[in-house]
């Protein structure tokens, strides 16, 4: 079920409803989700904490109560579980053992920073965080830049001037983007702009980034210097992951189609190698 990301105001009396009626509830924050239940009226509630790193190992007392007949109650500290957090594990294991699993619908950051981005809603896409470093954080950037669709994701106080440094040097300065923290509490901030202009300040609390999507590029990349770019970058030692990713960064063009030029020119390298040795012997 939802719970307020901020503001107590938004617990719904059915959210209510169903925390009285729960048997146990699972939860990130035994203290915060206190004050949920302190805040509801209800006292001498079981909770159990249910996070990251303890979520797969509460599977069996989930099981448990459901199979005595009671019900189970799944929270998180702000928002909507299994997004970005939570819930997710346990959801899948009450459905494949044969129970019903419901949602109480209520309060998600990333729908509320959306619809008040003033970016295009009718499309979009829920990227969640980034990958913190490496391959996999180039890549999914690199996702980003050619993604034509309104792109929302999360990010914490401590990695958001980085990550939209990151984002700014694969899409570019002129890329509409508006950034979101404190929603729905009483110092709500909203920042609208480009990343070449957008000023957050001093970074401070939990942030959703909401990304225009890419604009539509003008003209197709020339097939040749696709695969110009694309011998560089394998010549220089790149994976065909990452110079897929690359050279859509480079060219504009979506990762798939960099992707799929990549591993043939990769496999006409290998093969002329092996074509080579064949001769020689």
């Amino acid at each position: 079920m939802a719970s307020p990301i901020g503001n107590l105001g938004d617990l719904s009396p059915r959210a209510v409803e169903a925390l009285a009626a729960a048997e146990l509830i699972c939860c990130e924050d035994t203290r915060r989700t206190g004050k949920l239940l302190q805040h509801a009226g209800l006292t001498g509630k079981r909770m159990a904490i249910t996070n990251e790193h303890t979520e797969r190992d509460r599977v069996r007392d989930v099981l448990d109560v459901l199979g005595r007949g009671g019900t189970v109650a799944v929270v998180t500290d702000a928002g909507t579980p299994g997004i970005s957090d939570p819930g997710e594990w346990l959801t899948r294991a009450a459905i494949e053992a044969g129970f019903d699993v419901s949602s109480i619908p209520g309060p998600a950051a990333f729908v509320s920073a959306l619809v008040t981005s003033g970016l295009p809603t009718a499309r979009f896409v829920f990227e969640g965080f980034l990958p913190r470093s490496g391959a996999d954080r180039r890549a999914r950037l690199a996702d980003l830049a050619a993604e034509r669709r309104t792109v929302v994701l999360y990010e914490a106080p401590h990695r958001i001037e980085r990550t939209l440094a990151d984002m700014r040097a694969v899409c570019g300065s002129d890329r509409p983007v508006v950034v979101a923290r404190e929603l729905t509490k009483l110092y709500e901030t909203v920042e609208r702009g480009t990343l070449g202009t957008i000023d957050i300040g001093s970074p401070r609390g939990e942030y959703v980034i909401v990304l225009g999507g890419a604009p539509k590029p003008d003209s197709v990349a020339d097939p040749a210097a696709i695969a110009a770019t694309l011998d560089e970058l394998l010549a220089g030692g790149m994976s065909t992951k990452d110079a897929a990713a690359e050279a859509a960064t480079r060219l504009g063009i979506p990762r798939r189609d960099a992707y799929a030029v990549a591993v043939e020119r990769r496999t006409a390298t290998q093969n002329g190698a092996i074509s080579d040795r064949n001769g020689s012997t």
